[in-house]
């Protein structure tokens, strides 16, 4: 890493600074095309390098841009009655999620998450639905505990998409609920992250040089969806969800083993 970089940045290797800057294309191109994921990978990888306390933050920060991006179609196609009640109990768990990032262990948070991704996709390939008029209640219940999870890990996307394909709809409107949710959720973390201080020196410089990738990766989605993408939507958002829940189980296993 060139001394310029290494002064900035602090002591990042050439090969972990490659790692994610592959890391956050593919972030990028998840986003863009299925409405979600991104966050959790970028999580996953920048965890290894910079510690679960500069990953969220960073994954938040950079994909906040993105969602104000994406924000009018899912406001045009998607179900107000959906992504509002979501917004607004995310605003409300998101402070303790973040309370919890800094105090208590990740890796039982991470296990907890990934066995309920694993279980509503198990529900989801099943063909299980939401009625066409849900309870309240229910949706704010997902919305609160969506916002927790995002607020612990920077992982509320999955809880959130899991219901919105739950949900009948065509894809558009599907996708939609799902770009509706998650920006709201990484829009609620913002406030909750900088009254913490997790908006340091290296997050801010790393957000700033990641977002130009981030965002035109997510560009190259979203036109990926508007082609030839849109009638593999809900395969890939399942496949997505799958490797998420499986991925993020195994290495939150071996992170608690480690101790």
């Amino acid at each position: 890493m060139p001394a310029s970089f290494e002064a900035l940045l602090g002591p990042v290797s050439p090969a972990a600074f490659a790692l994610a800057v592959v890391t956050m294309l593919a972030a990028g191109f998840l986003r863009g095309f299925v409405g979600f994921g991104a966050s959790m990978l970028i999580v996953m990888v920048l965890s290894l390098v910079l510690g679960p306390v500069a990953a969220v933050p960073i994954a938040n920060l950079t994909g906040a841009p993105a969602s104000l991006q994406l924000l009018p179609a899912a406001i045009r196609d998607g179900d107000r009655s959906f992504v509002i009640p979501f917004f607004v109990t995310s605003i409300i768990a998101a402070p303790i999620g973040t309370l919890l990032l800094i105090t208590l262990d990740a890796a039982l948070m991470n296990i907890a998450i990934a066995l309920f991704v694993l279980a509503m996709l198990a529900m989801l390939y099943r063909g299980w639905k939401l009625p066409t008029t849900v309870n309240p209640c229910i949706m704010v219940g997902f919305g609160l505990g969506a916002g927790f999870v995002q607020g612990a890990g920077g992982v509320g996307g999955p809880p959130a998409v899991v219901v919105a394909l739950a949900r009948p709809g065509t894809v558009q409107s599907q996708r939609s609920n799902v770009v509706g949710a998650v920006s709201a959720l990484s829009l609620a973390s913002l406030f909750t992250f900088w009254y913490h201080g997790l908006f340091t020196r290296e997050v801010l410089l790393m957000s700033l040089l990641f977002f130009p990738l981030y965002s035109g990766a997510t560009w190259v989605g979203v036109r990926y969806f508007a082609g030839k993408g849109g009638k593999h939507y809900r395969n890939a958002a399942l496949l997505a969800l799958a490797v998420i829940g499986v991925v993020t189980l195994t290495l939150a296993v071996r992170n608690f083993i480690a101790g």
